[in-house]
C-alpha cells in the first residue's frame, strides 16, 4: 500500500507535532519554507478538522483508507467514538512493537514487522495493521533478538506503558489492557477528528 515517504521534519513542521519522537523537528516552531515565520493563518472550522485527523494519520503512519476504514470499526463499536479509535490505533501490533521499544519509530516497528521478526501468541504474524487482543503476548524470534537495531532501540527505551508488561529474558509483550484516554496521545483532538467524518 502506498505511504508517506517524503521528508519527515518538513511534515512534523506543517503538523507542528514530532512525528519522530524526538522533538528535534520541532526546534523552529513554524512551517517550513520561504514564507514560514508567517504562515500561522488562523484555520477555518474545516481546515482545524483536516488538521487533527491529518495529525494522527502520519503519527500512526497509516494511508486514508486504513485510516476511514479502522474509524468506521471504531463507530461500530459501544462506548465513545473518539476514544475506540485512539484504542483501536493503539492496539496495532507495529504501535504495540514501537511502545514495547523494539524500534525507534513506528516506521521502524512497521519494518520490523513486516520482515517477519515479530510473534503473536508463538506464531509469527508480519502484517503491522493486525489488531492485538487483551492477553496476547507479542515475541520477537529467536534469530531476531540480537538485532542490532533493536538492542539500539532497546537502550534507548525511556518508559513502558502501563497497559504492557515486559519479560525481558524472555523478550515478550503482553497486552494486559486497554489503555485509557489518559494513556493515549494527548496533543490530538479526537472529537474533531469524529466530526471530520460525521460531516
Amino acid at each position: 500500500m502506498a505511504r508517506y515517504t517524503g521528508p519527515r521534519f518538513k511534515l512534523s513542521r506543517r503538523l507542528g507535532i514530532s512525528l519522530g519522537g524526538s522533538g528535534k523537528e520541532l526546534k523552529r516552531p513554524y512551517p517550513p519554507g520561504q514564507h514560514g515565520p508567517g504562515q500561522r493563518r488562523k484555520l477555518s472550522g474545516y481546515g482545524l478538522q483536516l488538521q487533527e485527523k491529518q495529525k494522527l494519520r502520519f503519527m500512526y503512519g497509516l494511508n486514508e483508507r486504513q485510516f476511514r476504514n479502522l474509524f468506521e470499526r471504531a463507530a461500530k463499536k459501544k462506548g465513545i467514538v473518539g476514544e475506540n479509535f485512539l484504542i483501536l490505533l493503539e492496539s496495532r501490533l507495529d504501535n504495540l512493537v514501537y511502545r514495547l521499544g523494539w524500534a525507534n519509530s513506528r516506521a521502524g516497528a512497521r519494518q520490523l514487522v513486516s520482515h517477519g521478526h515479530v510473534t503473536v501468541n508463538g506464531k509469527k504474524v508480519d502484517i503491522p495493521s493486525y489488531t492485538v487482543r487483551v492477553g496476547d503476548v507479542i515475541g520477537l524470534r529467536e534469530r531476531s533478538r540480537n538485532l542490532k537495531s533493536v538492542k539500539e532501540a532497546m537502550e534507548g527505551r525511556h518508559h513502558l506503558p502501563a497497559y504492557l508488561e515486559f519479560d525481558e529474558n524472555a523478550m515478550e509483550g503482553r497486552y494486559v489492557r486497554l489503555p485509557t484516554r489518559e494513556e493515549l496521545p494527548q496533543d490530538v483532538d479526537e472529537k474533531q477528528i469524529v466530526e471530520f467524518y460525521s460531516r
